[in-house]
């Protein structure tokens, strides 16, 4: 499903929230200019603090959490409650039309667990967008929280899943044939041999992963942006602590690495 092709799929994490940098500000000055903007968000940091006080360990394989039953309630609540609540307020004050959500609210991301050995972490099988697509068409900017549904058959079964963020953005840029799909992260882009690739297609990606020069969290966001370009649309991992890095990507700047 195709909601306009203006569509952008920002996603923001890590230690670029927008907290310290103008992502927000240009997320509000997209929106402003009438673009239709989805963001979806992680907090790994955050995450990784909360399980800390509860004296939970974190562990991470293939860059991706292993999400016991606690580290499931902590990862819930910090990131469908605390992180996505403080984009939403964030966002508000500078004048946006903004609707936080998770991925299991009218059950946007259906997934399944493939990996038992990473526990609760899904793989998405299905994005619904029409509740995005319903915020969207009514003016409103969704946030999104990386929180899934277990589907199984034509139902889901009432388990939650946490599912990586980066993944998370590529289905559903894929889903709703996003023209743009931006990476906010806090390196300048994919690096091999010491350089920052300004392009990197789906043959090299693989060779780079498969030789262990793209490793841990560049994983996720390398294979997502793959999902996200297979349509025709434009996936790029860019440093959001540059000053309105996204904004002068959209208007025809270059930075960061083009994926797929």
């Amino acid at each position: 499903m195709q909601t306009n092709n203006d569509t952008i799929v920002v996603k923001i994490g890590g230690s670029t929230l927008g907290n310290d940098d103008t992502t927000l500000l240009d997320i509000a000055e997209l929106h402003r200019r009438g673009k239709g903007v989805v963001v979806v968000h992680g907090g790994g940091p955050t995450v990784s603090d909360w399980l800390d006080r509860a004296g939970i360990a974190t562990r991470f394989e293939k860059g991706l959490r292993v999400t016991d039953e606690a580290s499931l309630e902590v990862v819930v609540a910090v990131l469908s409650g605390l992180v996505n609540k403080r984009l939403v307020a964030s966002l508000a004050a500078l004048g946006v039309n903004v609707v936080g959500l998770s991925g299991c609210d009218g059950n946007i991301l259906r997934a399944v667990v493939r990996d038992a050995s990473l526990g609760f972490v899904g793989e998405i099988e299905e994005v619904d967008v029409a509740p995005l697509a319903r915020v969207l068409m009514a003016g409103g900017l969704p946030v999104l929280a990386p929180i899934g549904v277990e589907w199984e058959g034509e139902a889901p079964t009432g388990q939650l899943l946490n599912i990586n963020a980066d993944t998370a953005a590529g289905a559903i840029a894929e889903a709703l044939g996003a023209a743009w799909t931006v990476f906010m992260t806090d390196v300048p882009g994919v690096k091999a041999e010491g350089s920052v690739l300004a392009e990197l297609s789906a043959a090299d990606a693989e060779a780079l992963i498969g030789s262990g020069v793209i490793e841990g969290g560049m994983i996720p966001k390398v294979q997502a942006c793959l999902r996200a370009s297979a349509h025709g649309g434009r996936a790029v991992i860019i440093d959001g602590r540059e000053e309105h890095a996204l904004l002068s990507l959209i208007e025809g700047g270059s930075a960061g690495t083009v994926v797929g």
